[in-house]
């Protein structure tokens, strides 16, 4: 595996050499090699069983004229990779000069921090039927759950080993593996001539850490039949509650209105209140690309920045926005080190592993302390629009009264405004997830619109 390290990090560099040879006074190479495979199955059969490996080279150059060119290639052939640099190049002559085109300075760069283990051999050396295994595992248990579980509309398992290697004229040659490994299920439960879908995944790095196939078919079922019987209700304004999925969508919320591309173009809500209280001290929201076996864990972004903890909301206080290089130079500010990114495409801003910080007051207790309200378990739409704040989305879930989930609750509209939500954070509490690189805690809202008969 060395030696192939090696040749890959080394061909990065020759791209690079080569750009700067004909002429590029910046260039950089962003590579990437992938193994993946997955299997679905239904009703106790294979449905689909797929394995891949992908490979590819994007190279960004930057003329002296400041102009941008970028071209990118699966093939390594020499001659290949010859004719791919002087495609960009010769793009680069056709677009428009800007003084802010450039790559992350030296400066810039940082230092790369200690990421822990990304690789797990476990993962990599996964027996072909494994996938087979845990699905027909998953579908098994969760029909076994209840009787009314008719079918499934998903249920697999998958796995993907990755590579990544980047260079560039600033001095950076860098590079690092990682693996993936996933389970979900989509059931469909059916009484009375109603249908209720739900789902549930489990998306770690190493095999250790994955929940077992039966538990997450059990969970995908019982979140289904939970379902059934749902109803709407009549048009209110109550607190709401969002278990742990639907935080985390609100959490992107959050993150999507601290976009530094939004920020420069005043099209977010987030303008002008850097350093301004806009939750209370126990909302703590945080871009982490350093996070122990994080989804998102690197020790570089996409552009070879070198990846860090960046607090969005500190306490309440809004302390930054996310920045890939580009951008940052447009807004006179520095790289936060989010610059998100395949081989097939140039940088642009992302989040690493985002995350709510978790309370220390379990669940239960926030459901406990809501007399009339609503428990939100599935949401459609894109939630809160980041110029104007305002979030409104279709959602499932499950009606509280006294303190207990009481009744199931369907085809309803939550809405309110960003600002305001984050304003109105309740409580927060103990039981951080993460089902895939964007994680939270169940968050109680004191009031929302909700919007049904």
């Amino acid at each position: 595996m060395n030696n192939t390290v090696n040749n890959y990090e080394q061909l990065a560099k020759r791209i690079v050499q080569r750009a700067k040879k004909k002429g590029a006074k910046q260039a950089e190479a962003f590579l990437e090699v992938g193994r993946q495979s997955s299997c679905s199955v239904r009703d106790g059969e294979i449905e689909d069983l797929t394995e891949a490996s992908s490979k590819g080279v994007g190279l960004r150059v930057i003329t002296k004229d400041n102009r941008l060119g970028f071209a990118y290639t699966s093939d390594f052939e020499p001659a290949s990779l010859d004719s791919f640099v002087d495609r960009a190049l010769q793009l680069a002559q056709t677009a428009a000069p800007n003084k802010l085109n450039g790559l992350p300075s030296a400066k810039d760069l940082g230092k790369l921090a200690e990421t822990g283990e990304l690789f797990d051999p476990a993962v990599a050396e996964l027996a072909g039927d494994w996938k087979i295994k845990a699905a027909l595992e998953m579908e098994k248990a969760g029909k076994a759950v209840d009787a009314r579980i008719a079918t499934f509309s998903s249920v697999g398992a998958g796995d993907y080993v990755s590579e990544v290697y980047v260079a560039s004229t600033e001095g950076l040659t860098a590079g690092y593996s990682g693996t993936y490994v996933y389970l979900y299920a989509s059931p469909v439960a059916s009484e009375n001539g109603q249908l209720q879908t739900s789902s549930w995944i489990d998306y770690k790095r190493f095999l250790g850490d994955l929940e077992t196939p039966e538990s997450v078919g059990r969970e995908a079922a019982r979140r289904a039949v939970r379902m059934l019987g749902a109803r709407r209700v009549k048009s209110q304004q109550v607190p709401v509650i969002f278990d742990p999925l639907m935080s985390a969508s609100f959490v992107g919320n959050v993150a999507a209105a601290a976009d530094g591309n939004a920020i420069y173009k005043n099209s977010s809500i987030f303008v002008g209140k850097l350093g301004k209280r806009l939750a209370p001290d126990t909302v703590t929201v945080v871009d982490d690309g350093l996070l122990k076996r994080g989804l998102s864990t690197a020790p570089f972004d996409g552009e070879g920045v070198a990846t860090r903890r960046t607090p969005i909301l500190e306490k309440g206080v809004l302390r930054s926005y996310l920045y890939d290089s580009f951008t940052a130079r447009k807004a006179k500010a520095k790289t936060t080190g989010n610059a998100s990114r395949g081989y097939n495409s140039l940088p642009h801003i992302g989040t690493n592993n985002l995350y709510l910080e978790p309370g220390t007051r379990p669940p239960e207790e926030l459901i406990r302390e809501v007399k009339n309200g609503f428990y939100v378990t599935a949401m459609l739409g894109r939630g809160a629009d980041p110029v104007t704040g305002e979030y409104s989305r279709g959602a499932n879930g499950l009606w509280i009264e006294n303190g207990e989930l009481a009744y199931p609750v369907q085809e309803v509209t939550v809405a309110g405004n960003l600002l305001q939500m984050l304003q109105d954070v309740e409580a927060i509490g103990s039981d951080l997830q993460f089902r895939g690189s964007v994680g939270a805690p169940t968050l109680r809202f004191k009031q929302l619109t909700v919007s049904g008969d």
